[in-house]
């Protein structure tokens, strides 16, 4: 039972217009988008995510969770029965109710900033006006068709093989040819590491782990769109960042990194993040490039020559690529293909990195070894009379120079 601040409490009860009382179990603003990557920068604790995402997937539900919405309400099903998407269950173990419109055609009908109120039967009330009934996607709701889903895999892997093929035969340029890349002046890439940071699986917890690595080795931090925010929460600045710019704050985009907005390659180099960063009056290069903006920031790490490559939040596994649930994740699988003689997954580096002691602990350690030393000299006998002897000498031959 939630409130609008996500705090069970005693259930409300609120008067309609049919004077009918209803018990409210969750209450909250709206927070409405049908894109949830970008919902997920505009919501605050308490509110309720209104989004239009079928299948959801386990980054996207990690982020609503980090918002701390009182509720999601979903104009499309949670699992579609495609393949297994583990979105759903990551909402309920975080103990986030979750809930399917009735009609997807209802999305319109709820606005950013409307009053929302379910009630015990499910029912949806908008500013204090019932809309529908909702339906609950509980646990058992959400095992039973993940479970369901989970036989229609192997159709899923061949259409995902067949996607791959397609675009091994339409880009095939883009493996087997160096890529066009933007400049990026007197940044120096060739010869160093790079670190691609994208607000995937683990970021967090990979990011906090590379931090000895960061300061120790200085790699080019190259940030997918949010991962810019990723790296200033940590302390670091990033030095490019590129993406739709659809994801990352203005606070971000602002902090000096280059700038580089992905452009659609199919669509004639459009690029419409590009009017984003001019709305702050920005300047930004455009990457047009087939496939994802996380493509397009290993590509650019690639061709720039940099020494090792490596990746945070990125997908690098079969389960990662459909769980993305995009038919354009294929041209992940090619561009790999292509950087991965450099490429090293973040948790890779974590297990085979040993940093270097710091100043401060080799300070440390000089003085701890160096503490019994001075012990000992006091103690001995034949120590202090050279100390004595030494000092003695000291001062007579002070004493003669300044006399003479």
């Amino acid at each position: 039972m939630r409130t609008n601040n996500g705090d069970p409490k005693t259930v409300a009860t609120v008067r309609l217009s049919t004077s009918i009382d209803q018990q409210i179990i969750i209450s909250g603003l709206a927070r409405v988008d049908r894109r949830t990557k970008r919902a997920v920068t505009r919501l605050r604790p308490g509110e309720i995510a209104v989004i239009d995402h079928a299948d959801i997937d386990a980054i996207m539900a990690r982020s609503l969770v980090e918002c701390k919405v009182s509720a999601v309400i979903n104009a499309q099903p949670f699992v579609s029965g495609r393949y297994p998407n583990r979105g759903p269950e990551v909402l309920s173990r975080a103990g986030i109710p979750t809930y399917e419109l009735a009609d997807p055609e209802l999305f319109d009908h709820i606005h950013d900033g409307n009053t929302l109120n379910i009630d015990v039967l499910n029912q949806l009330i908008v500013d204090e006006q019932p809309l529908c009934e909702l339906r609950l996607w509980d646990e058992e709701r959400i095992a039973s068709a993940t479970a369901n889903a989970r036989g229609n895999l192997s159709i899923e892997l061949e259409r995902f093989a067949r996607n791959t093929l397609e675009y091994l035969d339409t880009d095939k340029d883009l493996l087997l040819d160096p890529t066009h890349v933007p400049d990026v002046g007197d940044l120096k890439i060739a010869g160093h590491h790079a670190l691609i940071v994208v607000r995937g699986e683990g970021y967090k917890e990979d990011l906090a782990q590379l931090k000895p690595y960061i300061r120790d080795v200085r790699p080019v931090l190259i940030a997918i769109d949010g991962g810019a925010d990723a790296l200033r929460e940590i302390g670091y600045t990033p030095d490019i960042i590129l993406g739709d710019m659809d994801s990352v704050s203005d606070a971000s985009l602002l902090c000096g990194a280059r700038l580089i907005v992905h452009a659609y390659a199919r669509r004639g180099g459009e690029a419409p993040g590009m009017e984003r960063v001019r709305s702050l009056g920005l300047k930004a290069q455009s990457f047009a490039v087939p496939g994802t903006s996380e493509d397009a920031g290993l590509l650019l790490a690639y061709e720039h020559g940099a020494d090792l490559i490596v990746a945070v939040g990125t997908h690098s596994n079969l389960e990662d690529f459909l769980d993305k649930g995009r038919a354009g994740m294929a041209s992940t699988f090619l561009v790999r293909l292509k950087v991965g003689p450099r490429l090293v997954d973040a948790r890779g580096v974590c297990k085979l990195y040993k940093p270097a002691p710091s100043a401060t602990a080799f300070l440390a350690v000089v003085l701890s070894a160096m503490f019994p030393i001075v012990i000992l000299m006091q103690r001995l006998t034949i120590l202090q009379n050279i100390f004595d002897t030494f000092r003695l000498w000291l001062r007579l031959n002070l004493w003669r120079l300044h006399f003479h």
